[in-house]
């Protein structure tokens, strides 16, 4: 007897070749496209454009897969054609890595390398060069693994110039870079400069290293909501000049962890010229810089300067060391003050020569030893750059704006509105209500979606699934949905089905001057309220959706002040009640005043969207 999964089966493959037009859109009847149009036409008092914008979230899945995943979603058993569905229903899944025992026998000069595992590169090498360019560069989702580089190789020279810059989510570890070499140098230039969403792992540089020099020039420049950690850099070193040039320098909301930085080293020349510079917000863990070192020579230029708020500690620096000539510039000079914790200069260390420069405006440094101190300066005042800076750093021009500044002839600056989310689809929801989401449901999660213990994509998940059930903010409504049908069912729940959703047409102007031509006020201008949705990074499509009360919506003309022909159309919201928001708001910092005081404008970026109640 066949069961009702099969008879589903079956209809949709008998009816596979059919066409038919619903609400102007043709298309096999049977495909969650033509589903939600449907859904739409029924639960809303308009029909559905073919060419809505929408529509092209709605999961591309045919008939056919739609109903082989549907069944394999009602058995819990996603999991073992992961791959498949994530490519056919336009997901955002990482690869499955196998080992690789890839060797190279020779000296090798790699110009490119995109493939997710490297487990030997110059591994026992004598004397010669190996030059590696460019590894996982400007990628979408990066996930790999580079396990031994140099590792107990003698007189021999290597080079790797760029690994995984300009690339969007990365998940990455790096196992041993120089590992037990003599002799020779290394040098690593660029380690994820300009990377969205890094998670990365660098266990191991240059350890146990005999007279083999490194340099570690940009670790991770540039980038924006992530977790970095770097366990041992010239660790068991003897006679090893080490310099680390700069390490999280301008990067925004950023966790960092580094530890073990000359431990235990033998006459090392260890220096660290930046750590977390110009960087917003970071949160900063910096354990051990040459701890338990004999006869070293270590100096530390700039910890977290010019930075903005954040929390940083940095435990133990040159503890139970011998010998050591211990030099520290800077400490947590910031524009706005943060949370600073520095404890255990030169603890238990014996004959050293200390000294430190600048210590930034908390008073919770102690526990460094009194005796052959040097300490110039210890500030508890914030840094004399004004905070000007600040705002041109962190808060985009244009990103936030008053409502006078939309009238036509008005020349403003645009923010870059460019979606920089991996491109994804939402689940149709047949399927998306037999898999988990919850925070509590997140080991079930992490099956399905092949996501191991402290990776990337399992990270990703638990902080979607916490913002989503973060309790609303007073006189907040909100949502997270992942199918079309659900961000329908909300905004009608909230607005009625007399409804209309908008998004800016395109990033044109984005970074650019723009002239603002003809404005349309939605609702005729009158104050209103909204639903807007705002993308969560997850593996399908998933929309943080809430009700914002007391707003005015506008549509408006977006030309290019040179030539004054019309380049895009955006759609603007202007926020009238603002005396909830935190008075540290990068609106208020961008435009002065204060929470309650004006209201604050934003243009709605690519792939977010407002809806409203529809003019008659």
């Amino acid at each position: 007897m066949l069961n009702l999964w099969n008879l589903l089966f079956l209809s949709f493959v008998h009816f596979s070749s059919f066409s038919v037009t619903l609400g102007g859109v043709s298309g096999n009847p049977f495909t969650p496209k033509s589903s939600f149009i449907r859904y739409w036409n029924k639960e809303v008092h308009r029909e559905i454009p073919d060419t809505h914008f929408l529509l092209s979230k709605v999961s591309p899945l045919t008939a056919v897969d739609y109903a082989s995943f549907s069944k394999l979603a009602a058995h819990n058993n996603l999991a073992s054609r992961l791959p498949s569905f994530c490519s056919s229903a336009k997901l955002f899944c990482f690869p499955d890595l196998s080992p690789s025992l890839e060797k190279h026998s020779k000296d090798v000069n790699f110009a490119f390398y995109l493939d997710r595992n490297f487990t030997n590169y110059g591994s026992d090498r004598l004397a010669g060069l190996d030059s590696f360019k460019n590894y996982s560069e400007n990628d979408n989702v990066v996930v790999d693994s580079f396990r031994r580089y140099s590792r107990d190789s003698a007189g021999h020279k290597d080079q790797f110039s760029n690994y995984a810059s300009a690339s969007n989510v990365v998940d990455q570890s790096f196992n041993t870079y120089g590992g037990a070499a003599t002799g020779g140098s290394g040098n690593f230039n660029n380690y994820n400069h300009e990377v969205n969403v890094p998670n990365l792992r660098f266990i191991s540089y240059s350890d146990d290293s005999n007279g083999h020099g490194q340099t570690f020039t940009h670790y991770t420049e540039e980038t924006n909501a992530g977790q970095q950690s770097f366990s041992n850099y010239g660790k068991n070193g003897n006679g090893v000049p080490n310099d680390f040039t700069s390490y999280g320098k301008d990067s925004n909301v950023m966790g960092s962890d580094f530890s073990g930085y000359g431990k235990t080293a033998n006459g090392a020349k260890d220096t660290f010229t930046s750590y977390a510079f110009d960087s917003n917000n970071p949160v900063n863990g910096f354990k051990s810089y040459g701890d338990g070192g004999n006869a070293a020579v270590d100096s530390f230029s700039s910890y977290r300067d010019q930075s903005n708020v954040g929390d940083s500690s940095f435990q133990s620096y040159a503890k139970s060391s011998n010998g050591a000539k211990v030099d520290f510039d800077n400490y947590g000079q910031s524009f706005n003050e943060g949370t600073e914790k520095f404890t255990g200069y030169g603890q238990g260390a014996d004959g050293q020569s200390i000294g430190f420069k600048i210590y930034g405006r908390n008073t919770t440094f102690k526990d460094y030893t009194k005796k052959g101190v040097t300490f110039s300066r210890y500030s508890n005042e914030s840094s004399t750059t004004s905070g000007k800076v600040v705002v041109s750093k962190w808060v985009e021009p244009g990103k936030f704006f008053r409502e006078k500044m939309l009238k036509r002839g008005m020349v403003i600056p645009m923010p870059d509105i460019k979606d920089k989310m991996p491109a994804r689809s939402f689940l149709p929801r047949t399927i998306l209500s037999k898999i988990p989401f919850s925070s509590s449901e997140i080991d079930q999660l992490k099956r399905i979606f092949h996501a191991g213990d402290n990776s990337t994509l399992g990270t990703i998940m638990l902080d979607a699934l916490k913002e989503c059930e973060r309790p609303p903010s007073p006189g907040e409504t909100k949502r997270c949905v992942g199918s079309a049908e659900d961000m329908v069912d909300f905004a009608t729940s909230v607005l009625g089905r007399n409804v209309e959703v908008r998004t800016t047409q395109n990033v044109n102007g984005s970074k650019k001057n723009i002239m603002i031509g003809s404005v349309g006020k939605i609702n005729g201008g009158k104050v209103t309220k909204s639903v807007s949705c705002h993308q969560s990074l997850y593996p399908y499509l998933l929309y943080y959706c809430h009700s914002v009360p007391k707003v005015r919506v506008y549509e408006a003309d977006i030309l290019d002040p040179n030539s004054m022909e019309k380049i895009n159309h955006g759609v603007a919201i202007c926020h009238l009640d603002t005396s909830s928001w935190s008075s540290g708001h990068g609106a208020f910092l961008a435009l002065g005043s204060g929470p309650g005081r004006i209201e604050v404008c934003h243009w709605i970026f690519e792939n977010d969207m407002t809806w409203t109640i529809a003019d008659s």
